[in-house]
Parts: structure tokens; C-alpha cells; sequence
């Protein structure tokens, strides 16, 4: 019988390691097979709530936050590129940093209907693959048309302000908790991992997560 396995993924769409996260912890899940029954929440982080609307350009904004040179930087999205291709996600050209909030908004009103994680990764996509700024609302409807979501209610939301203050308080505990970067992953709400970790690494864990429950079960 299945072992029942929560699963807590704490995230920005503005990251790169979320979306290498992601993508290896579901091929870990497909490897794992029915030995567990698995639910993946996706909870909301910000990692640049102060980002100005029209965005900045990554060179600028790794440099300012990190003191990376143009060099590394590049270096760095080389190795992006190549570890998100292991785990079947291709990055393509990503230039600008945007503000995510409003896309934390939409995937709140996502979960209430049953869509939350499809879109997560078409956000992700959409994002990392096509370079698309996720602060805009056409690309934010666009990605909740592609999932199956009402596109006229997707964007009335995006038009209020619905689900602010739910996505400011989500935030907001996950912080008093202590995450600091993204992805965090917590398993049935006592396991944290942190990290856009190998598939195995995710496998091993969550196989000795399931094992750890058998055995409490007796």
C-alpha cells in the first residue's frame, strides 16, 4: 500500500533552481513509483519583493546582489542550462529579473481550483524557457488559459487584488519558520531539504522518509 507523502514546495518563479527542483523531484516521484502516494503543495516565496515593475536586467541585478561579474554570471547560467537539461527542463533566454508577486496571486486563486501545480510549471516555463516577464498579466492569463483555467477570471484577479494579503501571510510563516532561499522542501510537514538537488538525492530521501512512516505504522 502506498505510503501517503505530503510535500510543501516553498518557491519563486524568479528562481532557476525552483524550476531544476521541481523537475527533479517529480522524474525522483516517477523512480519511487506507487511506493508512495504523493501531494505537492506550492507555496509562495519572494525573492525580489522590492523589484521596480519594469524589472532589471540579471547582469545588473547579480551584480549589484552578489557582486558577480558579467563573467560568472555566465558561467553560472552555462551550469543552469546544463543541470535543468539533466532533469528535462530547458532554460532559454532569460535577461531581465521581474516581480513575481502578482504571479504568487495567481497561483493562490490556481489552488483553489485544482490547477496550482500545472501552472507552477507553465509559470516556470514560461519564465525560464521563453523569457517572458511573469509580472506581466497577458503572459500571467496566458499561462492560466494553457493550464485550463478561466482566462476572464484569471484576469479579474490579476486586476484586484485578490489573494494579496493570503500570498503576504503564506510568505510571511514560511519566513518565521526560517527559509531564507528557494526551493525548500518539507516533507509531511517535519523533513526539510533545501536546494535544487539531484534526482537521486530526492529519491534516496524520500524513499527513507516513506520507510521511517512504514515502520511508525508497525
Amino acid at each position: 500500500m502506498p505510503q501517503p507523502l505530503k510535500i510543501d514546495f516553498v518557491s519563486d518563479i524568479a528562481c532557476p533552481w525552483c524550476a531544476i527542483g521541481l523537475s527533479s523531484l517529480q522524474l525522483a516521484l516517477q523512480r519511487v513509483g506507487d511506493a508512495v502516494d504523493a501531494e505537492i503543495v506550492v507555496h509562495p516565496f519572494e525573492l525580489n519583493p522590492g523589484m521596480r515593475p519594469e524589472g532589471e536586467a540579471i547582469v545588473d541585478y547579480l551584480g549589484r546582489k552578489y557582486g558577480r561579474t558579467p563573467a560568472q554570471i555566465a558561467e553560472t547560467q552555462a551550469m543552469i542550462r546544463e543541470r535543468g537539461a539533466a532533469v528535462g527542463f530547458a532554460f532559454g533566454p532569460r535577461t531581465h529579473v521581474y516581480n513575481t508577486f502578482d504571479a504568487h496571486r495567481l497561483l493562490h486563486w490556481a489552488g483553489l481550483e485544482g490547477k496550482q501545480l500545472p501552472l507552477k510549471q507553465a509559470l516556470l516555463r514560461a519564465y525560464h524557457g521563453d523569457g517572458k516577464d511573469p509580472s506581466n498579466h497577458d503572459v500571467l492569463v496566458d499561462a492560466a488559459r494553457s493550464v485550463g483555467l478561466d482566462a476572464a477570471t484569471a484576469r479579474k484577479v490579476m486586476a484586484g487584488d485578490d489573494y494579496a494579503d493570503a500570498v503576504r501571510a503564506e510568505i510571511g510563516e514560511y519566513q518565521r519558520m526560517g527559509i531564507q532561499s528557494v526551493p525548500s522542501i518539507i516533507f509531511n510537514d517535519r523533513y526539510l531539504v533545501t536546494g535544487g538537488q539531484p534526482v537521486e538525492a530526492f529519491e534516496q530521501a524520500i524513499r527513507e522518509i516513506a520507510a521511517e512512516a512504514q515502520q511508525a505504522q508497525g
